[in-house]
C-alpha cells in the first residue's frame, strides 16, 4: 500500500505569525516532495484564518504538481452555485489538482448564525450539495431539493469532479463517506480509534453497495530531536490557542516529540489503515516542521 503525505498550509494566524505565508509554504512543500497541500475552513474561529478557496488558489499559482486539498470545506455554509463555481474554477486553473474535503463542522454556532444558515440543517445541506455537485461541475442545470429548493442553471467553466474526502469522526461522517465519498478524513483519533472506524467504514460501504473509501487522517504533529519535551509543550500551546481547549482534551491525539517517537506513531496510523496522512504542524515555525517531516515520511510512504 502506498501512503500519501500532505501538509496543512499556514493559513492559521498563529502559524504564520500573522503574515499567512501560503505561497512560500506551498512552494516549499512541493520542493520537499509532499503529495498535497491542504487548507482548513472556518468563517470565524478562535484564531485568524484565511479562507481556503483563496489560499488554495494562491498555492495553485506557485506550484505545478502538488494536489490542493480542502481539509475540510464547510460547504453547507455557502451558497451551492458559488461552491460549484469556485471549485470548477480552481480545478480548471490548477490543472485539475483539487482534493475536495467536505465536513459539517458545528463547533462554533456563531459562524453559522453569521452565515445565515441554520446549524441543525448542516448535515442535510451537505448531502444535498454533494449529490448535486457532479451535475453542477459538468455544466448542466440541476434542481436542488429541500432545504435549498432552488434551480441552478448551466455553469461554466465546466470541470472534472474532484475526489471527495468526507471529514469527521462521528458515525454520521462515516456513513456520509461510505455513501458519497472517495475517501474519509479522520481527525482527533489515535491509532486504535482509527482502526475501529476504518473497519466500520468498510462495513457501511458494503451496506451501501460501494467500494470502501480510502482512509485518511489529519494529524497534529511537532518534531524536535534536540528537545522532544519542548515539541510536546509547543504543540499543546499551539492547539490550545487554535481550539481554546485545555491540554487534557487533546493531548492523546498529539503526535509530538523526537523523530523516532513521531515516526512510530505515524507508522501505527498506517498500520491502522491510513492511506493518506495530512500533517498539520502544531508549531509556529512551519518551515522547520515541513523539513523535519519530509525526512521522516519518506520511509513510511511505501
Amino acid at each position: 500500500m502506498t501512503v500519501r503525505f500532505g501538509v496543512v498550509l499556514p493559513t492559521l494566524e498563529i502559524a504564520g505569525r500573522g503574515s499567512y505565508p501560503v505561497a512560500d509554504a506551498a512552494v516549499l512543500a512541493e520542493e520537499l516532495g509532499f503529495d498535497s497541500v491542504w487548507a482548513v475552513d472556518h468563517l470565524a474561529f478562535h484564531t485568524g484564518l484565511v479562507e481556503p478557496v483563496t489560499a488554495l488558489a494562491v498555492a495553485a499559482a506557485v506550484t505545478r504538481r502538488v494536489r490542493l486539498g480542502f481539509g475540510v470545506l464547510l460547504a453547507a455554509m455557502r451558497q451551492p452555485a458559488w461552491v460549484a463555481k469556485q471549485i470548477a474554477s480552481l480545478q480548471v486553473l490548477s490543472g485539475h489538482r483539487v482534493l475536495l474535503g467536505v465536513g459539517v463542522g458545528g463547533e462554533n454556532p456563531a459562524e453559522w448564525a453569521a452565515a445565515g444558515i441554520p446549524r441543525d440543517e448542516r448535515g442535510r445541506r451537505t448531502d444535498v450539495l454533494l449529490d448535486a455537485l457532479p451535475t453542477m461541475l459538468s455544466g448542466r442545470a440541476v434542481r436542488l431539493p429541500s432545504p435549498y429548493d432552488l434551480d441552478v442553471p448551466d455553469l461554466a467553466p465546466a470541470a472534472l469532479m474532484p475526489p471527495v474526502w468526507i471529514g469527521g469522526r462521528s458515525e454520521a461522517a462515516l456513513t456520509r463517506a461510505a455513501r458519497r465519498g472517495d475517501g474519509w478524513l479522520g481527525l482527533w483519533l489515535d491509532a486504535g480509534q482509527l482502526a475501529r472506524r476504518a473497519e466500520l467504514l468498510g462495513v457501511l460501504a458494503r451496506h451501501a453497495g460501494r467500494p470502501a473509501p480510502s482512509v485518511g487522517m489529519t494529524v497534529f504533529v511537532n518534531v524536535d530531536d534536540r528537545d522532544p519535551a519542548r515539541a510536546r509543550r509547543e504543540a499543546a500551546a499551539f492547539l490550545g490557542s487554535v481550539y481554546a481547549l485545555t491540554p487534557a482534551r487533546f493531548e492523546r491525539y498529539l503526535v509530538a516529540g523526537g523523530s523516532a517517537e513521531v515516526t512510530e506513531q505515524l507508522a501505527a496510523m498506517v498500520a491502522a489503515g491510513a492511506e493518506q496522512l495530512t500533517l498539520l504542524p502544531a508549531a509556529v515555525d512551519y518551515r522547520t516542521q515541513y523539513e523535519r517531516l519530509a525526512l521522516m515520511t519518506a520511509s513510511l510512504a511505501t
